[in-house]
């Protein structure tokens, strides 16, 4: 298994992706194009003690910045190592590509150079959010897709529900619509229309509209939004997490009696800190893309760019863009 990695993405890169890359390596079994200035990559790996058994590097001469305008990568910016690593991608360079780096971009990248799925409408991000359960729950769309068609989030909840079976082990995933209230007259008109759509749907298990106080409840697998309103609930989630945490945190250490509490505690505080630590997820795949593009945390370490690669390798190995184009198109979508 071969993973393409943009070794210039992210806010700790080239040396956190590089770091991440060898971790990966040693326990995956990955072979790993790294993408981007070779020269530096090289040094960066001499100066830190990075093995480079199992990687090749690929020369890239510019790194895409976050504040450009996304659909430059297409065209304008092919020389950076986002465009490279999607390029290596889509002429079969490896089975799967990892980057940091712009979501816009990547989206773009995944669309114009990748390529969607065909009858896929429009691809999109989903994330892997913590639950009360051990596996989670995902969140489709969280952030690429501001304004949406119904039959968009038809096709969200579709390829949602193939990501969380597979890659989850999920059986017959609950599929619901993040919406301000339950019942089927509830929100916009898209809403509305989608709600039919998703109601009428035999390839998803649909339960129906679902309240942004009952997502981290453990009552549906799939949580189908436009991105606008999925990127707000995602950002609340971490914030409120954060707090949260904070303040157990400031709790625990407030005299002698609490802070022997945490001692008590220690391992089911370990266990809560995990479930609320991003970098063991690895990142967000881009769903409807051709092939594996996953994005990881903006501020990736070592350890989440490792994850990241190990997303990367189970979804190339479950063929999830191949599942996905074959439930759609079973769907009559295509």
């Amino acid at each position: 298994m071969k993973i393409i990695l943009d070794a210039f993405g992210g806010d700790h890169a080239p040396l956190a992706p590089l770091q991440g890359a060898e971790l990966a390596i040693k326990e995956y079994g990955v072979e790993i194009i790294a993408v981007g200035d070779v020269a530096k990559m090289e040094a960066v790996c001499k100066e830190n003690n990075i093995s480079t058994q199992g990687m090749e590097f690929l020369q890239a001469d510019d790194v895409f910045d976050m504040h450009e305008d996304p659909m430059d990568i297409v065209k304008k910016r092919r020389t950076t190592s986002l465009h490279v690593a999607m390029k290596a991608l889509a002429d079969g360079m490896g089975d799967a590509v990892v980057s940091a780096g712009s979501t816009g971009a990547m989206l773009m990248g995944a669309t114009f150079i990748v390529k969607r799925i065909k009858g896929v409408k429009r691809a999109a991000l989903g994330t892997v959010m913590p639950c009360k359960n051990d596996r989670g729950f995902m969140l489709m769309d969280c952030g690429a897709n501001a304004e949406v068609r119904p039959e968009m989030l038809n096709q969200f909840a579709v390829m949602g529900s193939v990501y969380m079976e597979k890659m989850a082990g999920c059986t017959n995933p609950r599929v619901a619509l993040l919406n301000n209230g339950a019942e089927d007259t509830k929100g916009t008109p898209t809403h509305i229309e989608a709600y039919k759509l998703l109601a009428a749907n035999e390839k998803i298990n649909f339960i129906g509209n679902i309240e942004g106080r009952y997502i981290l409840n453990d009552e549906a697998d799939v949580v189908v939004a436009d991105g606008f309103s999925g990127n707000i609930a995602l950002k609340t989630s971490e914030g409120v997490a954060s707090f949260m945490s904070g303040m157990l945190k400031g709790m625990l250490k407030k005299n002698m009696r609490t802070m022997l509490a945490a001692i008590l505690l220690k391992n089911e505080l370990k266990e809560f800190k995990a479930k609320m630590d991003y970098t063991e997820v690895g990142g967000a795949p881009i769903l409807g893309a051709a092939k594996g593009v996953i994005k990881a945390h903006g501020s990736s370490n070592a350890k989440a760019f490792k994850n990241a690669i190990r997303q990367a390798k189970t979804y190339a190995e479950n063929d999830i863009s191949n599942v996905i184009a074959n439930s759609l198109s079973d769907e009559g979508e295509q």
